[in-house]
Parts: structure tokens; sequence; C-alpha cells
């Protein structure tokens, strides 16, 4: 089971970025997947979720209407399109795989697999 996160960089405040959640066939069937971040000195946090079909998606108050999330299950991927970017958006993002039968979405501990990281950085 692997998950990669992609896309992060160096940006501006009020631009924009798109981060790539790459995830083995195996992996992606049927899971809902997640993202969350983490600014240094703080505790991982919950930004976004979305179920396997798409159809149903969460987000953070601090991200709603920013942020947001999409699937694409031909490709096995998850996307989390960030726009109008703020200096506190600045964290490492992660994805993560949702364990099945699970609802509790901003909960790190819903979530079994995890890619690396991704550092987004923005300046003001």
């Amino acid at each position: 089971v692997q998950l990669q996160a992609s896309g992060g960089g160096l940006v501006q405040a009020g631009g924009s970025l798109r981060l790539t959640c790459s995830i083995s066939k195996r992996a992606f069937s049927s899971h809902a997947v997640g993202w969350f971040r983490q600014a240094p000195g703080k505790e991982r946090e919950f930004v976004a979720t979305i179920n396997f079909t798409g159809s149903s998606t969460a987000s953070a108050d601090s991200v709603k209407g920013r942020f947001t999330i999409s699937r694409d299950n031909a490709k096995n991927t998850v996307y989390l399109q960030m726009n109008s970017l703020r200096p506190e958006d600045t964290a490492v993002y992660y994805c993560a795989r949702r364990r099945s039968h699970v609802y509790s979405y901003s909960d790190p501990g819903s979530y079994d697999y995890w890619g690396q990281g991704t550092l987004v950085t923005v300046s003001s």
C-alpha cells in the first residue's frame, strides 16, 4: 500500500497550488481519502476528505471556500486544489487513506496509511 503526495512548493499569499496524492490501486479501492497538514510545532490537523465515489466531501472551516478536494478514480489519484493561500496555510501536507467503515473523518486515527508529505510554504 503506497500513497505519495506531491505538488507542494513556495507561493506568495493569494496564490494557488494543486496537491496530488497518488495511491497504489490496491490501496485506493473503496476507500475515502483525506488531507491533513502539520505546521512546525503544531499538531497534525484535518484539512479535507472525500469518499470513494467523490459524491461527498468535507473540509475544515479554516479552508472552506478556498480549498477543494477531488478524485479521479481512473488514475487512482486525489487532488487538493488550494486557492487564496495564506501564510497560515504553511505546513507539510499529508494524504491518507481512511479505514473502512470509519466515519470520524477529522481524526488522524481513522486513517491507516499515510503518504510522506509535501511542504507548502506561503510567503506574505
